[in-house]
């Protein structure tokens, strides 16, 4: 019998909470296959499976928080054969009655457990009326989130082994049929009523919305963090983007978004301005030479902020195509904790959700966020007193004061909406 156990995830993680199981008691699993989602304080990781064999019991439930080093489930190396004939139930029998004349004690429980994991396996089938069905741990996975019942799934593989890909191509077929019940285990909801009979809904909080909500109030209590405020034209970056849009998608098969102007701004900026792209260690401020761009990204478990390695080596198409790609896995929920890690300076766009003005928290143990906003079109004086329709954003920059002075931030800030309001030499550069 193996132990199957919480792996090394990383140097800042060690524990979690299980979020799916991808088997089940009785499942044949292989080497290297993925057999829990775990959700830690940054990302949701795949736990894989050390050994070849049969699921014989888990021991840790969707919910449940485990610590690196806890055994999770058990398997049976020894499961195996009787696990790849489950649809056949006459090798089975005849497998047990050879065991059963072994006269030694060991064999005897061989044959208990695997007596006990066909039971099992049998009665998952039968639970799940799936009769005989060989799936691999993704395909079932990937049928439990359409809601298919995969004896109704038609397998391509000679073997009829059930693929992801064959779960997809059967919920097509039957898509108005689909079960409506979610993916992921939900968290637990009770319905109570407060003291003035009102009704409530208590839902327990994610590991991932803990621990923001835990360094969000850390950030607030040890730095002594103020916020600074601009505003910046767009117009010449708009007319820029318009006038290469065609060119730069046909020559780098991506699109010249904001983001990267952005993105080169601020490199540019912290080069003027090295103490935002700092921090504080023990009595000592560490001066980064490296620009690692975090760009936050909203997804539906919370804030995540993915890390632009090397700003400042890539041109405008290597920022837009590396925030894509990452913005794409944070969505997908595929990031690695090398993603995470690391970065020297944050940006935020609250504009993309209508915001018109905040004030971001600082990403500890950074002392710099740069905050966007919603592009609105406001009427402008010009500098010869005439007045203009021009396209606005509010920029606010959050910084940590006990390093940063504020005239510094300031000027910080004035140099990022120069450099939008000018970005013409800004993307020779880039």
């Amino acid at each position: 019998m193996k132990e199957i156990k919480i792996p090394e995830l990383a140097e800042s993680i060690t524990e979690g909470t299980i979020a799916e199981w991808l088997v089940k008691e009785g499942d044949k699993v292989e080497k290297g296959d993925p057999v829990v989602e775990l959700e830690t304080d940054k990302v949701n990781v795949e736990v894989n499976s050390d050994y070849a064999g049969v699921i014989t019991e888990i021991v840790q439930g969707e919910g449940e928080d485990v610590e690196v080093g806890d055994i999770i489930a058990k398997l049976d190396e020894n499961g195996e054969a009787g696990a790849d004939t489950s649809s056949n139930e006459e090798p089975k029998e005849e497998k047990q009655e050879d065991v059963k004349e072994e006269p030694k004690e060991d064999k005897k429980k061989e044959e208990a457990t695997v007596e006990n994991t066909e039971k099992a396996s049998k009665k998952d089938q039968k639970d799940d009326k799936k009769g005989d069905v060989i799936a691999s741990p993704a395909a079932r996975k990937r049928a439990r989130e359409l809601g298919i019942d995969l004896s109704t799934v038609s397998s391509r593989d000679p073997l009829g082994r059930i693929r992801p890909e064959d779960v997809d191509a059967a919920a097509k077929d039957t898509s108005e049929k689909k079960e409506s019940k979610p993916a992921k285990k939900e968290a637990p909801k009770t319905e109570e009523k407060t003291e003035f009979d009102k009704p409530v809904e208590r839902v327990k909080m994610s590991r991932r919305r803990q621990t923001i909500a835990k360094r969000l109030v850390e950030v607030q209590h040890e730095a002594a963090m103020l916020t600074t405020f601009n505003e910046v034209d767009l117009t010449n970056v708009m007319k820029l983007r318009s006038e290469r849009k065609e060119k730069f998608i046909d020559k780098h098969g991506v699109k010249l978004g904001f983001m990267s102007f952005f993105t080169k701004a601020v490199v540019g900026a912290l080069k003027e301005f090295p103490l935002l792209n700092a921090e504080i260690q023990g009595n000592e401020l560490v001066l980064k030479k490296f620009y690692d761009i975090g760009i936050a990204v909203s997804t539906d478990d919370g804030l995540v902020v993915p890390v632009v390695r090397d700003a400042d080596r890539l041109d405008f198409a290597g920022v837009e195509r590396e925030i894509g790609n990452l913005g794409k896995k944070a969505r997908d929920k595929k990031l690695a904790m090398e993603d995470l890690q690391g970065g020297s300076f944050t940006i935020t766009n609250g504009g993309t959700f209508g915001s018109m003005l905040s004030t971001p928290i600082l990403n500890a143990p950074q002392v710099g966020i740069l905050g966007m906003h919603n592009i609105q079109k406001r009427a402008m004086v010009m500098p010869d007193d005439t007045i203009e329709v021009r396209p606005m954003m509010y920029l606010a920059l959050s910084y940590d004061h006990r390093i940063v002075d504020g005239k510094e931030a300031v000027q910080f800030l004035v140099r990022v909406k120069q450099l939008l309001e000018d970005p013409y030499d800004l993307l020779l550069e880039g």
